[in-house]
């Protein structure tokens, strides 16, 4: 059986899944995020980081995704 242990978006490196958990950002992004569907239960990909670390690059249901550091650090997920 497997340990699955729950951490943030921001933590995951290019290549590694994971499954959203929980969605914490606030305000207009917080609308932005979930109709771009990062819900809880979706699975998610790091693709790669921008030269600085920011934006992050991911895909989600198909489609690629850049966000800032700041969101993934309040989007929680369960590694694959």
């Amino acid at each position: 059986m497997q340990n699955i242990q729950e951490t943030t978006l921001d933590t995951l490196k290019p290549g590694e899944k994971a499954r959203i958990t929980k969605v914490r950002v606030k305000g207009a992004a917080r609308r932005k995020l979930f109709d771009m569907g990062m819900v809880a239960g979706a699975d998610i990909e790091l693709i790669r980081n921008a030269p600085l670390g920011d934006p992050m690059e991911y895909r989600i249901k198909g489609y690629h995704l850049s966000i800032r550091k700041e969101e993934a650090r309040d989007i929680y997920i369960n590694k694959h």
